[in-house]
């Protein structure tokens, strides 16, 4: 008897259970997002009341992503699209927003003022923009006098922070009735991220603002600046740079004593490869679309830490 007794009381917890985490995703309401860190972001303040899509799928590049046609129909059911500033969304938000007129498009890098894309290793990560106010009235696709904005504005914990805020005041202004839950969820990001910032500071503690780490397209300005380091694009306005090029990058590279090259996998590594061997370095993966945000954080800084040494 008592072990019928058990079995009487599984049979009727585990399809509760079933039960209960079917209509949990069932009243989860759908959201897009463009990367995948953007995911974690979303997440932390939504919980399981949101249902997250990711449109750059793992692997894709953000700065000429299309979306599938699955992907535009799924976007006909969402009701946010948290928008980050990256390349694609500049061709494809206005047919976004036009394929479903009462999604509301969130864009989480307003109120981030930009800094310009680093085109080549001379201006590195020193060209910063000097305006202030132009991340909400152009945002971080447009050109100004100091080349491209940098659209790399997750890969500082204290951005973040910005961005965090924008996620939860959309989800709580979409689903008012779990306001309180959005805001206790919020309040703990922020505690994170504030935490994360303060451990990557411990890390890359010593590392003076003449530091220098060489990477082969330039996604690292807003952590480099975050954490007083030097990021040496060996990217030239979006092209490999040519053999003259090359060769002063390498000189460069031995003045310096660089001895690692980081690329990340969206891009080609062949002349970080070339780079490496003619300096008897060697090519470590940083990948800025990592899904596991923090964590990806925590071993990057590890390993620029590494190579400044």
């Amino acid at each position: 008897m008592k072990g019928c007794g058990v079995g009487l009381v599984s049979a009727v917890i585990i399809p509760l259970m079933v039960w209960t985490a079917t209509n949990a995703a069932a009243s989860a309401f759908p959201v897009f997002v463009s990367i995948l860190p953007q995911k974690y972001f979303v997440s932390q303040i939504g919980g399981s009341r949101v249902d997250i899509s990711v449109m750059v799928a793992p692997g894709a590049n953000p700065e000429n992503y299309e979306p599938k046609p699955r992907q535009m129909a799924a976007l006909s059911k969402a009701r946010l699209y948290f928008a980050i500033g990256v390349p694609f969304e500049k061709t494809w938000l206005t047919k976004i927003a036009a394929g479903n007129p009462e999604m509301r498009i969130v864009r989480t890098q307003e109120g981030i003022t930009p800094r310009a894309m680093a085109t080549d290793f001379h201006r590195g990560a020193h060209n910063h923009l000097q305006k202030e106010g132009h991340a909400q009235t152009r945002g971080l696709q447009q050109e100004s006098e100091h080349g491209i904005y940098d659209p790399h504005i997750w890969l500082a914990p204290s951005l973040v922070m910005i961005q965090a805020r924008h996620i939860f005041d959309a989800l709580a202004a979409c689903d008012s009735a779990h306001r309180s839950e959005y805001e206790k969820n919020y309040h703990k990001f922020v505690a994170e991220l504030a935490e994360l910032d303060s451990e990557l500071k411990r890390i890359l503690a010593g590392r003076g603002a003449a530091c220098e780490f060489m990477v082969f397209h330039p996604a690292w300005g807003y952590f480099a600046d975050a954490y007083g380091l030097r990021q040496v694009p060996i990217e030239i306005e979006g092209k490999d740079p040519k053999p003259a090029q090359l060769k002063e990058m390498i000189e460069h590279a031995k003045r310096k004593g660089i001895k690692v090259i980081f690329a990340q996998p969206q891009f080609s590594v062949r002349s970080a490869q070339a780079i490496a061997r003619a300096i008897e370095g060697r090519v470590i993966p940083a990948d800025p679309l990592a899904p596991n945000w923090p964590e990806n954080l925590r071993q990057l800084a590890a390993g620029f830490k590494a190579a400044l040494r």
